[in-house]
């Protein structure tokens, strides 16, 4: 079983960068595909971005296009989520999310994952 632990959290201003990490645990990380979803106050969770187990295909919400990236280090059995220009729409809890059995491909609804961390708060001030 696959534990998630994020990290990279803070408060920062409008326009700057932050970057956060998700360390995974368990045999399976280098065979699945990855994802960061984000949940703000009295709204539902949200697709981010989506990484393929190899780091070959990614995908993003249109709404973080050309500002977030996803990479992956199967090395270290981490995925990060680089978040440049950051708006205070932005500011949400961010989790990563496993998908284990990808059949699917990079997959953008939440109940497509399987193994969840326990979020990383994004404050994003004007």
């Amino acid at each position: 079983q696959a534990q998630l632990v994020e990290s990279g959290g803070g408060l920062v201003q409008a326009g700057g960068s932050l970057r956060l990490s998700c360390a995974a645990s368990g045999p399976s990380f280098s065979r699945s595909n990855m994802g960061w979803f984000r949940q703000a106050p009295g709204k539902e969770r949200e697709f981010v971005a989506a990484i393929s187990w190899s780091g070959g295909s990614t995908s993003y919400a249109d709404s973080v296009k050309g500002r977030f990236t996803i990479s992956r280090d199967n090395a270290k059995n981490t995925v990060y989520l680089q978040m440049n220009s950051l708006e205070r729409e932005d500011t949400a809890v961010y989790y990563c999310a496993a998908d284990p059995a990808p059949v699917f491909g990079l997959r953008s609804r939440p109940g497509a994952y399987t193994y969840w961390g326990q979020g990383t708060q994004v404050t994003v001030s004007s």
